[in-house]
């Protein structure tokens, strides 16, 4: 049946077959990539025995090219060059076989082998360890696609910037590779849109010190912004809570959000305290609170009332924070009111 009806669809026999016979689920890559099927030439088994080489068994192998079956348009030596570039960061093969097996699209893109080694070659250079740089293979394969001179211009601005916000010479280095780390895809931008950012800063008289603030506050998040929408986020918050430049520098500071988040973001989040019964004010004195998205604001209110905490008349500390911070305010209220009143002269109940 698996041969079935594929002359009329165009497909190619020889391809079907080979498929088949390693249990790939033919219906899958029909429904994700088709076309695959119609190409004249595949490379079927010859892709399937380099995985297996690198120590694929015939479930994995299965996976991979369902997941990824234009895996078999590319050619042996097309994949072993992928193969040797890859090595270059990964410890062993079984290590490879395993990224290939969770991340099989960034491994099988290959149209820009070359810049791909480029890259991998100035990362390292740029002292990122070969851990981060198979994490950015897999899970930010884009960044390598960029010729490398792109990637090095976007770098040399931040260094250039860093320096010139005060920043030691010393300390430049584990800050780019930090901010790296935190967000590679500060490289998918260019060099223009980076200065533009930076120069936005400090026209709004943030001084160097707290535009290096912002910067590692926001991961690297702040690349991803244009002054136009900061400057939106900017006025929407002044005009919330009625503050002048100075003041809401100071909120900004306190509170990056105000900064990143888009302006219906930040509307929404605002409009859901302020249903909760939580005052302009109290946002104000705790802006952090903008950071959580409305659902986790409601659920967090419902515990801390269930504990009979009043949100409203008081701080808004107990709200904020990761999951885990949350947790442990949580269990902090939750103590105070269980714990009983200790008795200093009852009798103690002592079993023999």
């Amino acid at each position: 049946s698996y041969t079935s009806d594929t002359k009329s669809r165009g497909e190619n026999k020889k391809t079907i077959e080979s498929l088949y016979r390693l249990s790939v689920d033919i219906k899958k890559i029909r429904g994700l990539k088709e076309w695959v099927l119609l190409r004249d030439v595949a490379y079927v088994t010859e892709i399937a025995g380099i995985l297996q080489e690198m120590g694929a068994d015939e479930t994995a192998v299965a996976n991979i090219l369902e997941r990824c079956p234009e895996a078999i348009l590319h050619t042996p030596a097309e994949v072993n060059s992928q193969r040797a570039l890859w090595q270059l960061v990964c410890q062993n093969e079984k290590q490879l076989i395993k990224l290939i097996e969770q991340f099989p699209e960034s491994f099988f893109t290959i149209e820009y082998h070359e810049n791909q080694k480029a890259n991998i070659v100035f990362f390292q250079e740029l002292g990122l360890k070969n851990n981060i740089i198979t994490r950015f293979l897999t899970s930010a394969p884009n960044i390598f696609y960029n010729p490398v001179e792109k990637n090095r211009n976007v770098i040399e601005t931040l260094q250039r910037n860093y320096l010139n916000l005060g920043g030691s010479d010393a300390n430049m280095k584990i800050w780019i590779l930090k901010l790296l780390s935190q967000n590679p895809f500060i490289l998918l931008n260019t060099s223009t849109a980076i200065q533009e950012n930076f120069e936005f800063l400090q026209k709004n008289d943030f001084t160097d010190h707290e535009v290096l603030q912002l910067l590692s506050k926001l991961k690297g998040f702040i690349f991803q912004l244009t002054p136009t929408t900061m400057q939106k986020s900017m006025f929407f918050s002044k005009n919330v809570f009625k503050c002048s430049d100075q003041e809401l520098k100071q909120l900004v500071l306190k509170c990056p959000a105000l900064l990143y988040y888009s302006v219906p973001v930040l509307e929404e989040r605002l409009e859901g305290l302020l249903k909760e019964g939580i005052s302009v004010a109290q946002i104000r004195e705790t802006p952090m609170v903008l950071e959580l998205t409305t659902q986790i604001v409601q659920y967090r209110i419902k515990k801390l009332s269930a504990l009979g905490y009043d949100i409203k008349s008081g701080t808004l500390e107990s709200l904020n924070g990761t999951k885990k911070d949350f947790e442990v305010n949580y269990g902090k209220i939750q103590s105070k009111k269980e714990r009983p009143i200790f008795n200093p002269v009852a009798p103690l109940n002592i079993e023999d």
